[in-house]
């Protein structure tokens, strides 16, 4: 059970027998296919409206089967269920993991025992009932905003949202917005701070109309130093652009207050911190503490979202997110999609030494996935000791990264083809895109008149795991003619492995069973590896000493001297170089 320690999964039989596979493993996925007729079909798996295939992995029935034992050993299943009865394994902070909560209908959805029923009680309170009544509160404002109801504090309706958050509070949002842009309300821009580089706020409201402007202040606490810092630069923007047009009296205290209220709302549920910056309490939306900033989007964080897509669009969103929890909930692990990419992941790291792990969307609206899922991933798993206060036992958590198809293709696909390194990779491609354009003259060569450009794009996506997986020998390539001299440098060895996620189309829907999909991704390798993917004390220590070197930083002698040498020379040399 959660409260319990862990236990070692390098003490299991299960991993025993997988350290002996791969001291001697050579993987041959051209073997494996030319064997294994069915390999494709027999590993492609349906979640949702996700076609996930994972037949270009490096994975053998065998190694499939040990790594099934080794997540009933760890108590996958079990420890799921624990999670979405309200359960606390978030044992540092003694806190339930309830991101699931927030996506369930409001009938609970339940289908069997095995899910809590609707209005199920955890710490006191009834979930459904407060996560529902904070959803409705945020769609009663997305309409008032959408429907030019809501005003600025001249009259005129807004156009541009300025969501300023930081980590999961501007991660997830500025993501999904990017993601589902072709349903954004005509008229409508949403906009994202979060750096407290004053460059981030200094750009995002360059050319903005303050009577137009709205802006959401995420932050629970309403303490986060970059979140409120950025609120004040903002709020003091708002004062400066709106006196210098007439639309307020210079200096007039009234005018200002009434132009907070009417210019700014906060997702946060410290009432009396709202009020005191001069956002109505009235205008807050609330979360809990069961729900961490990395899995909050679809919380009252996702409020600019919402504004954007509409409330109907974000209802299909969170929609998406429950159909993968479902699928998580019940379908058996050899067939449970989550569960197997995540074991993957575990026999890649800790049995087959990768140490990062690509993501590589084929659909340019998911150009800030990657960046989404590094945080996601590392700050949840990336962990020295285990739920108990033990070390680990195991390497833990990989470095994920990737960028859009095609354009890492002519950057970094260079180092997961022919590299030293063992990359696993994940390609995801929508088949209907949101702009079918073809190309009406085409090149003459390669690209004939009139072709389907996403086919075009798509036929990348098909050859780059064929080519990763498949390679070219040294034969093949002496076939084309090519130079003894230069055939070694192409010669493709293959046996890369990738995973490749088709869906119909990117809908809100289907964006949010991506989100979830990757979530208990990170909740069976956590659970394996016996951490608590729901703490991250890692961000806390350096935003510590931040505020202790500050005053340095500001010119104060002696905390300059309390320094130790290397940070007090590099902060003795920006005082000089600092112009201003």
């Amino acid at each position: 059970m959660p409260e319990s320690a862990p236990i070692d999964p390098t003490a299991t039989d299960a991993w025993k027998a997988l350290d002996g596979i791969a001291s001697g493993f050579t993987p041959d996925l051209s073997g494996w296919f030319a064997a294994e007729g069915d390999r494709a079909e027999r590993y492609t798996f349906q979640a949702a409206d996700l076609t996930v295939d994972l037949s270009k992995n490096l994975l053998t029935d065998e190694i499939l089967a040990h790594l099934l034992q080794l997540a009933e050993d760890a108590g996958v299943a079990d420890r799921y269920r624990a999670m979405i009865a309200g359960e606390h394994i978030n044992v540092t902070e003694n806190r339930a993991v309830l991101h699931t909560a927030l996506r369930r209908p409001a009938s609970g959805g339940a289908t069997t025992e095995l899910e809590p029923p609707a209005g199920f009680t955890v710490d006191g309170a009834d979930i459904d009932a407060e996560v529902h009544a904070t959803l409705e509160k945020v769609y009663a404002f997305a309409d008032r905003v959408r429907s030019g109801e809501w005003t600025g504090v001249t009259g005129k309706r807004i156009e541009t949202v300025v969501n300023i958050g930081i980590g999961g509070s501007d991660l997830g949002p500025v993501m999904v917005y990017e993601a589902l842009k072709p349903y954004v309300q005509p008229g409508l821009e949403c906009r994202f701070v979060s750096n407290i580089d004053p460059s981030d706020i200094y750009e995002k409201t360059a050319g903005l109309d303050p009577e137009t402007t709205l802006f959401i202040v995420a932050s629970k606490t309403f303490g986060t130093l970059e979140t409120l810092t950025n609120a004040r630069l903002a709020r003091e923007w708002l004062w400066e652009q709106l006196e210098a047009s007439g639309a307020i009296a210079a200096g007039d205290d009234d005018a200002r207050t009434s132009a907070v209220a009417k210019h700014f709302v906060a997702v946060s549920t410290a009432l009396d911190k709202v009020a005191a910056f001069g956002i109505d309490p009235e205008n807050a939306f609330g979360f809990w503490d069961w729900v961490g900033g990395r899995y909050s989007v679809d919380s009252a964080i996702g409020t600019s979202v919402a504004i954007a897509i509409g409330p109907d669009g974000f209802r299909e969103f969170l929609s998406g997110f429950h159909a993968l929890d479902e699928h998580m909930r019940t379908t058996p692990l050899e067939r449970n999609v989550p569960v197997l990419m995540g074991l993957l992941n575990v026999w890649y790291s800790n049995f087959l030494g990768a140490q990062s792990h690509a993501v590589l969307p084929y659909a340019h609206y998911l150009h800030r996935f990657p960046a989404y899922l590094q945080q996601l991933t590392m700050e949840s798993n990336g962990k020295s000791v285990r739920w108990d206060g033990s070390p680990v036992t195991t390497d833990t958590g990989e470095i994920f990264w990737g960028e859009p198809g095609t354009n890492g293709q002519h950057a970094f696909y260079q180092l997961i083809h022919q590299g030293t390194r063992l990359i696993p990779a994940d390609f995801i491609a929508v088949a209907d895109p949101a702009h079918p354009l073809k190309d009406a003259t085409g090149d003459g060569k390669a690209v004939q008149p009139g072709a389907d450009v996403h086919a075009l794009f798509l036929a990348n996506f098909f050859a780059q795991t064929k080519a990763l997986a498949f390679g070219k020998t040294a034969d093949e390539v002496r076939a084309e003619g090519t130079a003894e001299s230069v055939v070694p440098a192409r010669v493709f060895s293959g046996n890369r492995p990738t995973t490749s996620i088709l869906a119909p189309s990117l809908t809100p829907g289907v964006l949010g069973q991506l989100i979830a999909l990757y979530e208990h991704i990170v909740f069976t390798e956590g659970t394996i590896w016996g951490i608590d993917s729901f703490d991250q004390w890692g961000v806390e220590l350096g935003k510590q000493l931040a505020l202790e070197i500050a005053p340095a930083v500001d010119g104060d002698a002696a905390a300059l001297e309390s320094q130790d040498s290397s940070t007090k020379s590099l902060i003795a040399k920006y005082l000089e170089l600092r112009s201003r």
